[in-house]
């Protein structure tokens, strides 16, 4: 037991981006359910839950999490979700069940039973006679187009009959409007959330502290105005439609993303797919919430937060169309990357990005055929569909490559750097300093003559990095004092900067260092009371450095370890300032109409940071922890300690003001059907139903339902294990014979599971057996 609480703890973090798939949207339900299960086990596994009591693949998940005990003690978190369309749906009841402990299980049997035609059909839209219209939406197109026996060809014989039947509904409905129900579509949704809520309450799935950031991306369907600096002419106007609804856990002492029907407009709004449904409208949903009777208290609000450009420009947030997510954002990784400042760091993080995509490669709906050549309305429809979803994936891998081949050059910068900084650091302080144990007071004298050295040493670079560090707190400092102005945040931001670079001016910061001597008193005073991001980074060397230190033969890694969770728990103090509502709460709202006024509110966040009793407090520990480990390691801690002015005075201008706030690069997984092949390859084609009827397959049969919503669990899960594996530390390894067995029992537990429940597909059930084994 005492090994366990001291083993090498990380916390493997998934960010989950959800793509848009039309009736692939039972697939991915099926997919985070199984992100769901896991996280069910990593919290019971972590916080001392009672792992007997997990049942189907979580009992699995928790097997896995055991296997890695003797190399690591992992917790695994969901913390950024971004969707799209019915990724969006998707995204929005996991992040509810993370944050609330509401129950996924009851929206299985509603995605099988409801997310059918029969059920979508507006019921004014349903055909009367069999004359009705021939003519088909876009969603139908390829059905409308093929020969009259593509039913026969498509379909399998026991679910014909009932494809034929809702195609022909459907192809038959109402003349040029959206043949699915605007409000009835709102309906099943709030049924689904009803259902998630009345189930059986687990507990929340995010550690306290971690916040839980949401976001939903929705087309505007008319636009808002937005401003873009020229030279000449200064400024012009363009619209721009792109939205994204982003809810958040943080400072909400319910442990909720928002009221309810917050969430459901953004899951009926961004799946608002054109041609299918109704374009959407509040006050749809204000019809929807009066016949159900149901209050909206936060209405106000929300609108307020969810349309601040349209209040700017004039536009009533009540008069926004809105149409699917996917239109111009299928691939939502640009609000999860901006996401990733202001994570709270109690562990080493092992970084991810993982992202669903039901059909890689290929568009959910397509407007014409492999190697045809579009027609005239192809084309046209093409151009506001198919083309805006091509390359944004790729624009956003190549930004997270782009990211962690930064974090990986700098650390080849720190360890090429580290000879010249540990002999500098012995000149100045001298080769025994590390001999004897530190105490509060040497270690506050060491610190200061080091910084002092550095400065020293950097010559005329220390100037612009001095400057680079002012500019980055200013930045900071701003976003603080324009937290609570929601309109024409960009001209408040220009006029906040000018502002404080005229207090810099005043306060003689218009120079940062005397020559090559270091810096000036008033930087030096400056940076002690408000430079944040110098002690994050500081600490993130020191813990890094332990890491490499764990590393080495003969380690004592328990101590090590221990020690490392030691410091991040310092880092804690530091990182909890970057947290929008806690440093609200110190400082509250502030007004800046006055050189005099900007002096008081500097004033307040100097002393909310409080940033001189957080050093003592960090060094006091550091000084413990020292004194616990042999002496060529505490050596080697307090050298990565300090020196580390001299590795962020090469770093931080390099790195583009970044420096090193973090050390691990985010690595990305995939999701899809190419990607599970352990029971079956050949991927989309080989395993699911929904793809076919340009990906509205699924809307026809309940039977391709539950086939598609099967694979998404048996997909999911085998990726979960892949994913889990991918921890383990360099040269650690597990036997992949392992590997395959905890796969093979989550298949089973899976179809052990669903057996219940799938009553239509019991000959698919019985061959996954058979291939179990």
């Amino acid at each position: 037991m005492l090994f366990l609480m001291v083993m090498r703890t990380k916390e493997l973090r998934l960010a989950l981006v959800c793509y848009g798939g039309v009736s692939l949207a039972v697939y991915m339900h099926g997919i985070v359910k199984e992100v769901w299960k896991l996280l069910q086990a990593s919290r019971a596994h972590s916080e001392g839950g009672t792992v007997s009591d997990l049942s189907d693949t979580a009992a699995v998940y928790a097997e896995a999490l055991a296997d890695l005990l003797p190399h690591v003690r992992l917790r695994v978190l969901t913390d950024i979700i971004a969707g799209a369309s019915a990724g969006g749906i998707n995204g929005i009841f996991l992040g509810h069940a993370i944050a609330t402990g509401a129950d996924m299980e009851p929206l299985r049997d509603l995605w099988l039973e409801n997310a059918d035609i029969e059920k979508l059909l507006d019921p004014v839209a349903r055909p009367h006679s069999s004359l009705t219209k021939l003519w088909a939406t876009p969603i139908a197109w390829a059905a409308a187009r093929r020969p009259d026996n593509a039913v026969d060809k498509l379909v399998e014989p026991a679910a014909r009959e009932e494809v034929r039947h809702k195609l022909s509904r459907f192809v038959r409905s109402r003349w040029f409007e959206p043949p699915f129900g605007g409000e009835t579509f709102t309906g099943l949704l709030l049924d689904a959330f009803d259902a998630m809520d009345s189930g059986e309450r687990g507990p929340t799935l995010i550690p306290p502290g971690q916040p839980l950031d949401l976001f939903v991306t929705v087309t505007d369907l008319v636009g808002y105005p937005q401003q873009l600096r020229l030279h000449s002419p200064p400024q012009v106007e363009e619209t721009e439609h792109r939205l994204t609804l982003s809810f958040s856990t943080r400072g909400n002492d319910r442990h909720s993303l928002g009221e309810t029907p917050d969430l459901l407009f953004a899951a009926r709004s961004t799946a608002s797919f054109p041609g299918a449904f109704p374009p959407f409208n509040i006050r749809e949903l204000d019809n929807v919430l009066a016949e159900r009777r149901r209050a909206w208290p936060g209405r106000q609000a929300f609108l307020a937060r969810a349309f601040p450009h349209r209040r700017v420009a004039g536009l009533d947030p009540e008069k926004a169309i809105l149409i699917d997510g996917s239109v111009l954002a299928n691939a939502p990784f640009r609000p999860a990357i901006d996401a990733l400042r202001e994570r709270p760091a109690h562990h080493e993080v092992d970084r991810r990005f993982v992202y669903i995509d039901p059909r890689p490669g290929r568009h959910s709906v397509s407007l014409t055929g492999e190697g045809e050549t579009p027609g005239f309305f192809s084309t046209m429809l093409k151009a506001v569909s198919d083309l805006p979803r091509e390359q944004p994936i790729r624009d956003n891998l190549e930004t997270i490559e782009k990211l962690s081949r930064r974090i990986r050059d700098m650390r080849i910068i720190v360890h090429g750097m580290r000879p010249e900084v540990d002999a500098a650091i012995e000149r100045e302080l001298g080769g025994a300093f590390f001999l004897g144990k530190p105490s509060l007071r040497r270690l506050a004298g060491w610190r200061n003559r080091a910084q002092t050295a550095a400065a020293r040493e950097a010559g005329y670079a220390f100037a612009a990095y001095g400057h680079q560090k002012l500019v980055a707190i200013f930045e900071e400092l701003s976003g603080v004092l324009l937290r609570g102005v929601r309109s024409n945040r960009r001209a408040a931001a220009d006029a906040m900067r000018e502002a404080l670079d005229q207090w810099a001016t005043r306060n003689g910061l218009d120079h940062v260092a005397e020559g090559t001597a270091g810096a000036t008193d008033a930087a030096i005073s400056f940076f002690r009371r408000f430079d944040l991001g110098f002690r994050i980074r500081r600490l993130r060397l020191v813990a890094r450095r332990l890491v490499d230190l764990g590393a080495e033969e003969g380690a004592d890694v328990a101590l090590i370890d221990s020690t490392r969770e030691a410091i991040y728990e310092c880092l804690a103090a530091f990182l909890e300032l970057r947290r929008a509502d806690a440093i609200d709460v110190r400082i509250g709202t502030m007004a800046i109409a006055s050189p005099e006024a900007l002096d008081e509110a500097l004033e307040q966040i100097a002393r909310a940071y409080n940033l001189t009793e957080l050093d003592a407090t960090a060094d006091a520990r550091l000084c413990e922890l020292a004194a616990a480990l042999p002496r060529q390691q505490r050596r080697q801690v307090l050298l990565s300690y300090l020196g580390f002015p001299f590795y962020d005075i090469a770093t931080l201008p390099l790195l583009q003001g970044e420096g090193l706030d973090e050390f691990d690069p985010i690595k990305v997984d995939r999701i899809a059907p190419d990607d599970a092949r352990t029971l079956r390859s050949g991927g989309a084609d080989a395993t699911l139903k929904g793809i076919q009827f340009n990906s509205f397959g699924a809307f026809f049969s309940r039977a391709y339902r539950e086939n598609d919503y099967l694979w998404g669990r048996l997909h999911g899960a085998e990726r979960m294990i892949d994913i889990l594996m991918s921890t383990l530390p360099e040269g650690a390894a597990i036997d992949q014979h392992r590997v395959l067995r905890l796969k093979q029992a989550a298949f089973r537990a899976i179809v052990e599971a669903e057996r219940p429940h799938l009553g239509l597909i019991g000959d698919l059930l019985d061959s996954l057996m058979r291939e179990i084994g």
